[in-house]
């Protein structure tokens, strides 16, 4: 059984506008993420009271360094031409 039918005659869906490329940079984010993490960790480990922080802002800055190096492995990958890599990445 297939979709309802559209009649000939009926306008198309309307196309979503095109996202300005500052948008799509992912660097942006990833650097005030990351800058963030670091902020802290500086913290964690320089203000007495802050010590109960410091395993969870390590993890924050290990799970951050991971994802990157994902996102940078994907990238190169779609790059290169890999049939399996993700699409859409610049």
């Amino acid at each position: 059984m297939t979709g309802p039918s559209v009649p000939s005659g009926a306008p198309a869906a309307p196309e979503p506008p095109v996202l300005p490329a500052s948008l799509l940079a992912p660097w942006p984010v990833i650097v005030a993420i990351a800058a963030g993490w670091v902020v802290a960790v500086v913290l964690a480990f320089t203000v007495p009271a802050l010590h109960d922080w410091r395993p969870i802002t390590i993890a924050g800055l290990g799970v951050g360094v991971l994802g990157t190096s994902i996102f940078l492995w994907q990238r190169h990958a779609y790059r290169r031409g890999s049939r399996g890599a993700q699409t859409g990445l610049s």
